[in-house]
């Protein structure tokens, strides 16, 4: 579990009276330090910031017998697959990037903090069966293509729900060519066409991995079951996908969305064509997606080629470690000092811009800019709450590039550069080592492992915190339909987990759901007025803020409902997202269609998720509309519920909507939440 999510998790599992958890479970400090200057200053700076945070989470982990990784230790997802990922394994992690251990062929599953207490409480685990995309590698990489272009590749034939409820399995020839770091690029980006989870076969470049991460013992065993870790001969696919590797372009995908997929010789007529801001204002590497040895080793020969030829990063440059072993590792070997040269700026072990912790200073909120990272997500306001950002994602080698040319439209692979001499520069294709040549330094130690005795140790949460809230149990369900909600907002186009609670300043909030509820849906756009956080408030008969216009509407005894578009909730799996509107009164989302992730965290919270039969009834519902939710007393898997919309002119109709509830969720749902429904079989 990450930080910003585990406060949360960690508060519910207190609530379930369990004297440990019954997996083997880990809190990794990643969400919540803030870049800014660098990578030290960061870093105690969120050591001060967030000392309350960091003891609650060290002190539950040592009670509970979770082991714990300190501020500094990296990103989640790096320390997985340097640390715990094995092939075989099926591993559940609060974190949607989660997938990104496929790269060593672990069934690794991105879910909501809700499912996480289910599991540390040895519930069983629920997913809908999914289907399986066979995506078949051919050819091999070279040159200026990267793993991160296959995904980047795929996003753009999938779009950003094309995997919803699918396991994407790579197979086939070009398989071989792509280093174990490099698979696990691609499965974490899974994240970013819906996919339930990525994975690869096992094979050779997993091996070595294994090995030079002081895991041979895992290695041989793996080899030694390679058929169980390998697709059947023969196996069939609900869709295959292939990708010839050797045609494969180096791709910019952006802006705004992750699946806009532009192959790098159409990019710059792209941006032209359609007026987006050429002049980049910040180049940015890393993250848990793009920060392995071999990432950073082939951004630092650009380096090397561009530092030779005297010259030096147009723009800020920024570079994220993934883990403090990748960290030691390349400042021993000298690649640090390579970025630091050419002008880079070296940033703290930890997601930072990536998920908006970024306090950006060059531009103004509202004003229209470019950046391009080598990230996964680039939604609206994602990086530094500009929605006028324009960012594009591509691989560490075209983001490198882009810095020392200081242009979206830089073609590295065939424009050229004027060095301060006034000769003309232009790149080489990178090189980089796959794996570092004197195996990897651990550099500082930042785990703390449980104690063997945890009876003295004590949970001590302040009443009087504004970071953390013990949970109070949410209503059970009257037992009768729900009638006359009014809706709250009906939110227009794409309506990201980040719309309907973002990250950036609110991260630090992640522990008090009243004080964090304050930014439910401030992002999302209102198809009454296409503005956002700017609604029909029905009790004081004027717009307001959504969360105030929910407060009032709760403090008068009144619940709610919210209308979506399609893919609602896609992007992270912060549970929050769902907490927030139930906290606040909110009593069902009705949509097009939901993200896998999203929609079950709805229902761990006893908010009812429910799709249209017809997806254009969408459209005949309105802001100012209330609705009725009939059949709730015979509600049953499969069968469809009614909802009655009665308009502002008394005028009523009523359509039929969709559930996915199973029995055992149906019990969530009129217990309240599936907390409360844990609670209640515990006193059985």
């Amino acid at each position: 579990m990450q930080d910003a999510t585990a406060q949360m998790a960690v508060l519910q599992f207190m609530s379930s009276g369990l004297p440990q958890t019954a997996v083997p479970t880990t809190i990794h400090c990643d969400h919540l330090i803030a870049a800014e200057t660098g990578a030290v200053a960061d870093t105690e700076r969120a050591v001060i910031q967030n000392k309350e945070v960091y003891d609650f989470l060290a002190t539950a982990g040592a009670k509970y017998g979770m082991g714990f990784w300190k501020p500094g230790s990296g990103i989640i997802h790096q320390i997985v697959l340097e640390n715990y990922a094995f092939p075989g394994m099926l591993m559940i992690g609060t974190d949607s990037h989660t997938p990104n251990a496929g790269g060593l062929g672990a069934a690794a599953i991105g879910v909501g903090g809700a499912d996480a207490v289910d599991v540390m409480a040895n519930l069983p685990w629920e997913l809908k069966a999914p289907k399986v995309i066979g995506v078949k590698l051919t050819g091999s990489l070279s040159a200026w293509t990267s793993a991160k272009d296959v995904i980047l590749k795929l996003a753009g034939i999938l779009t950003v729900k094309g995997g919803t409820g699918h396991i994407v399995e790579y197979f086939g020839p070009g398989v071989e060519s792509i280093s174990c770091t490099g698979m696990a690029t691609i499965c974490n980006m899974g994240a970013e066409i819906g996919a339930t989870t990525s994975i690869f076969p096992w094979n050779r470049r997993q091996a070595d991995y294994l090995r030079v991460t002081s895991r041979s013992d895992i290695a041989a065993y793996a080899e030694d079951a390679k058929e169980l870790l390998t697709a059947d001969a023969g196996a069939q696919y609900d869709q295959v996908i292939e990708i010839n590797l050797n045609e494969l372009e180096p791709h910019v995908n952006g802006p705004f969305t992750p699946d806009l997929a532009h192959p790098l010789t159409e990019f710059a007529s792209a941006v032209k064509q359609n007026s987006w801001p050429d002049d980049l204002r910040v180049a940015l590497i890393g993250s848990c997606t793009n920060s392995s040895y071999e990432d950073m080793s082939r951004a630092a020969s650009l380096a090397k080629q561009a530092a030779a030829a005297g010259l030096k990063c147009k723009i800020p440059f920024n570079i994220t470690p993934g883990s403090e072993q990748i960290r030691a590792t390349i400042a021993r070997d000298g690649l640090l000092d390579t970025f630091e040269k050419v002008g880079a700026t070296v940033l703290a072990n930890a997601c930072g811009p990536c998920i908006g912790q970024w306090n950006r200073k060059d531009t103004q909120l509202g004003e229209s800019n470019s950046i391009v990272t080598s990230y996964n997500r680039n939604f609206s306001k994602r990086n530094d709450g500009n929605p006028a950002t324009h960012c594009f994602v591509t691989s560490p080698e075209i983001t490198t590039a882009m810095a020392f040319a200081g242009r979206l439209s830089f073609n590295p692979a065939t424009d050229e550069l004027t060095t301060p001499s006034g000769a003309k520069f232009r790149f080489e294709a990178p090189q980089g080592d796959e794996l570092p040549a004197r195996g990897f330094d651990t550099g500082v130690d930042t785990y703390q492992p449980p104690p063997s005795d945890r009876s003295s140790v004590n949970v001590v949460i302040d009443p009087k915190s504004s970071r953390l809230q013990k949970l109070e149990p949410f209503d059970a369900w009257n037992g009768q339909d729900l009638v006359d909600l009014p809706v709250l907002i009906k939110a227009q186009g794409k309506c990201t987990t980040d719309h309907i609670s973002m990250a950036g300043p609110w991260l630090k909030y992640r522990g008090h759901l009243d004080n964090i509820s304050n930014n439910m849906f401030i992002g999302a756009i209102n198809a009454e007025n296409g503005e956002a956080n700017k609604i029909w408030n029905p009790i004081t008969k004027s717009f307001g803020a959504v969360p105030d216009t929910a407060r009032d509407l709760k403090k008068n005894g009144i619940s709610w409902v919210v209308i979506g578009d399609e893919n609602y909730g896609e992007g992270s799996s912060r549970e929050h997202a769902a907490l927030e509107p139930r906290h606040l009164g909110g009593r069902a989302i009705i949509t097009k269609s939901f993200a896998r992730i999203h929609e079950t965290n709805l229902k761990k919270q006893g908010v009812l998720p429910l799709t249209f039969a017809n997806p254009a009834d969408y459209d005949r519902i309105g802001s100012r509309d209330k609705v009725s939710i009939l059949g709730l007393q015979s509600f049953a898997p499969g069968k469809q519920l009614t909802l009655r919309v009665k308009k502002e002119d008394g005028s009523q109709f009523e359509v039929p909507v969709n559930h996915t509830f199973n029995e055992g969720q149906i019990e969530w749902f009129k217990a309240g939440s599936a907390l409360n429904a844990m609670a209640r079989a515990a006193k059985k």
